[in-house]
Order: structure tokens, then sequence, then C-alpha cells
């Protein structure tokens, strides 16, 4: 793609273009942050309406059998599950990924306990996004484990093999660099060094194809507001292969996750399979903008699914990285996203140690959206349901003015926000 003609023919061929329309997109924006918040669906906002209005407005308590309100985390999670290689009855939306990855790490770990009482590690990486290495940190000081990080993810399965480790937790695609791990070559490399894996989709469902059946994961869990387009702080998932989903109880035993709810034993009962992993009473307008969301997804099924949508994404953020290196040299920018196809998930990662924050301002300035990451991380996002081509070569457009020009040297753009 060597100019702007290029790129309009190939979104003029593309077979996912139609897919676009889904989507409520501001004028005068390119949006390259599906990564951090996906696009709001046209539909979301009717469906808000009709849960306020007329569920919660006309049908009142009533909703919660009439329409369906009880049963909205097993529903909206046998959508998710079709995008992430789980069976039907094996995941549900709930909670947050913090609070999900507290529930299947506790799990894992009394597992682990039980198998093998030797193994106190939990095995991650320092680059792991930060609230997984909190939830690990005091699982670990509770459990009386140890929680140990690797720096090369290309070190990870060599480390497996003192057979210390009782479980690796790691993010299928790092948040930072883009860089996707092999699920399927590392679960299998911990189940032969006797560990239990859990696995962060926060960056993967909804971008690329996940088989966790076809890898053998034990445990998953995943964001629902990222590509998922759920909306800010949609409800996450959580997934437990069937082979351990009935051996212990998750911490956070609550009402939603007895075998049944509604006879209010004062002890508790867990309910059977992926069900005990619910907690609370289940936020019923956040659920179904996540399920709005969800269907722009799988909307993407009779064109290809997630095969489709990933062959998309690899051409976006491969001529984005290229587009960058033929026209952004000389300004100290470095690619930190992987070369390789297989090893890059659906963004771009530049870094810069001195310029990277007020850049990202300066390009937001003008409409396009990307964010940053620290302390040197320029992201951009590439959601192949909305980003067109041309989208990408005017993002770089942007990105050779705002460093040839030195807009990023106006002070407004030096003052840090709060969310970056």
């Amino acid at each position: 793609m060597q100019t702007r003609e290029d790129a309009q023919a190939l979104d003029a061929a593309d077979p996912l273009a139609p897919l676009r329309a889904q989507f409520t997109l501001p004028d005068g924006v390119i949006y390259l942050d599906g990564n951090s918040l996906g696009v709001l669906p046209s539909a979301t906002p009717v469906r808000v309406q009709q849960v306020v209005a007329e569920e919660w407005g006309q049908g009142l308590i009533r909703s919660w059998n009439s329409a369906g309100w009880i049963t909205l985390a097993q529903r909206v999670g046998d959508k998710v599950a079709r995008l992430v290689g789980a069976g039907p009855g094996e995941l549900v939306a709930a909670d947050s990924t913090s609070v999900n990855l507290f529930k299947v790490l506790s799990a894992a770990l009394s597992i682990a306990k039980e198998d093998a009482p030797s193994r106190r590690v939990i095995l991650s990486e320092r680059s792991n996004f930060p609230t997984d290495l909190y939830i690990s940190e005091s699982l670990a000081a509770q459990h009386g484990c140890t929680l140990e990080l690797i720096d090369d993810p290309d070190a990870i399965a060599e480390r497996l093999n003192r057979q210390d480790v009782s479980v690796l937790m790691l993010t299928h695609v790092n948040y930072r660099t883009g860089r996707m791990h092999d699920m399927a070559a590392l679960t299998a490399a911990a189940h032969a060094a006797g560990a239990l894996t859990v696995w962060d989709l926060a960056h993967s469902a909804g971008a690329v194809p996940v088989d966790l059946h076809g890898a053998q994961a034990d445990f998953a869990v995943g964001c629902g507001y990222k590509y998922l387009n759920g909306g800010p702080g949609a409800p996450a998932f959580v997934w437990a292969h069937p082979r351990h989903a009935d051996r212990f109880w998750q911490p956070l035993s609550g009402w939603m996750g007895h075998a049944a709810p509604f006879e209010f034993t004062p002890d508790y009962r867990p309910a059977p399979g992926i069900a005990r992993y619910l907690c609370g009473t289940p936020a019923v307008l956040a659920m179904s903008a996540l399920e709005c969301g969800v269907d722009t997804v799988l909307a993407a099924e009779p064109m290809g699914g997630m095969a489709a949508l990933r062959a998309k994404s690899l051409a976006l953020t491969r001529a984005f990285a290229e587009l960058v290196q033929s026209r952004c040299a000389g300004h100290g920018l470095v690619r930190v996203s992987p070369d390789e196809d297989a090893q890059r998930g659906s963004q771009v990662c530049l870094a810069h140690p001195e310029i990277a924050y007020p850049v990202v301002q300066a390009l937001i300035a003008r409409g396009v959206i990307g964010d940053f990451r620290a302390p040197d991380i320029l992201r951009f996002g590439f959601t192949p349901l909305y980003t067109r081509f041309v989208d990408v070569w005017d993002a770089v457009e942007h990105l050779v003015q705002v460093l040839d020009r030195g807009a990023w040297h106006e002070a407004r753009f030096h003052q840090k926000a709060a969310v970056t």
C-alpha cells in the first residue's frame, strides 16, 4: 500500500467493509484505540433504552423471568464462547477481568496444591498487565506461593522445566507490545512440566482466533469492552475447562453461583460447572450492552468469522508498520511489536524514549486516537470490524506531519491527564 489510492482500492475490495455500518463513528475521527475501548454499536442505545423503558419500566421485577434477565450471564457467555473456542455452557459473562482472574487463579492454585503440593511458583512475565500481576501477588501471599516474573518471553518454556511451577499465568496478547504467545505450545509445555495455565484474553477475544479447547487450556478470563465493543466497564467473562470446573469452589461464593439461588438456604452449595463462577446479581443494563457488542463480532461469521477478521487485522497492522517505517524514518521511533504475523496481535506499538506522550496527544488533537502506555509506548489498535485501510494511510500522514512540523512541542501536549 504505497498511496492513498491504494488504500481506497483495498477498502473497495474488502468483503468485511459492510460491518462498519454496525457502528456509530464520530465524523473526523480516525479511531485506533479499540484495543482499549471499542466503538459504540449503533444497536446499543436502542437496546439499552428498551431494557430501561420496557423491561425495567413496564416489566419491573417480572422481567427477571419474562425478559430472561436471570440467564443473561449464560446467554452472553455462550456467544463469547463461539469466539474463543469454548463449548456451550462452559463460559459466563460476569464481573470484571480482575475479579474473574482472582476466581480462576484461586481455583488453579487449589488444584495444584492438591495434585502437586511441592510446587509453589506462579509464573508470569514482567510486562504482563499490572492488574494481573497485582491479583497474582495477592494470591501468592494467601497460598504461600511465590510470584516469579520472566523478562524474556522466549525463556518461559525453558523456565517451566525446573518443575516447581504450579500455575503459568499469561496474557495471550501483551498489552504493551502486541506480541502474541503461542497458547497451544506454552500450554503443552506447562502441562508437560506439571503446571496449569490461566490465560487472559483481554486483547485476544474478538481480535484474533482463540481455540481454548484446541490448546487444552485450563482457565481463561477476558474483557468485554475492548474488541467485544461492550462499552466502558462492560462485564468480563470467565471460562474453566470442564475437567476442572467442578473440582473446587471459587473463593467468591455468592448467591448466583449457588446450585439453587432461590431456595435461600443458609449454606452454600456450588452450582455445577461454570455457573459456580458467578457471584452477585448480573448487571442487566451493562450485560445487555455487552450482548450488542458481541453480536457485532458474530456478524462476521457468514464472511469467514474470526479467520477473516484476523486476515484483515494482519493486513492493517502490516500496512501501518510498513508506512511508519518508510515515512517516519529519522524521528527515533522504534517498533516494538513483532514483525512476524504469527506473533502479532491486532495492534502496533512504537516506542520513543522522550516524546511518546506528547506525540500521542498531538495526534489525538488532530482526531487520530491512539493511546500512550508508560514509560515510552505509542499504541495503535486496529479493529477490522470498522478500521479501514484509508484510516491507516491517513493516520500515518498525520503522524508524519506531527513529527516533521514538531507539533508535539506545544506545552498542552505535555500535560498528562489522569487517563493516558
